[in-house]
């Protein structure tokens, strides 16, 4: 699948915006009363929010390359680009996860030649996990949440440089 990735706008974030994900996953649901306050960030050219389409114009998904993609709590020291990553709902758990993520790692090192990548996850996301353990990321820590208490994990991959012949 093509992959087309095009800074978010209002229209885009609106959409994703108001994908509605069911119970473990819906504490990534928008809550209602931070609608306005959250489309105005995710299309601020500043947060590297990217909407995700396929061939088809459809939005799939949406990513960020940044500190978007960093939840408070967790040590950000080490350079690296962060990466987050959302399907639209009914994608989820048909097995297109492995691909969406290949292709924002290759975006994410195509914009940013990065020398490492690192995502932010949370613990009870083993799906997410695998994926990511599929594309060579590594856990390096676990850590709560400042807010809430929930735990996460953090996994990085060093980028290997690609020599042209």
């Amino acid at each position: 699948m093509k992959i087309a990735y095009r800074l978010a706008d209002e229209k885009s974030a609106r959409e994703f915006l108001g994908w509605h994900y069911e119970p473990p996953y819906d504490i990534y649901n928008c809550p209602p009363e931070q609608l306005e306050e959250t489309v105005q960030y995710n299309i601020d050219p500043a947060n590297n929010v990217y909407a995700m389409f396929d061939q088809d114009e459809e939005l799939i998904g949406f990513c960020s390359y940044g500190r978007d993609a960093r939840v408070p709590g967790g040590d950000y020291s080490e350079e690296a680009l962060d990466i987050g990553l959302m399907i639209k709902p009914a994608l989820t758990g048909q097995g297109f996860g492995a691909a969406f993520t290949g292709d924002v790692i290759r975006n994410g090192i195509e914009k940013y030649a990065p020398r490492k990548l690192r995502v932010t996850i949370a613990a009870f996301n083993t799906r997410a996990i695998r994926v990511w353990e599929k594309h060579g990321f590594q856990q390096t820590q676990t850590f709560k949440r400042s807010r809430g208490g929930m735990e996460f994990i953090i996994m990085m991959k060093k980028v290997v440089a690609v020599k042209n012949k």
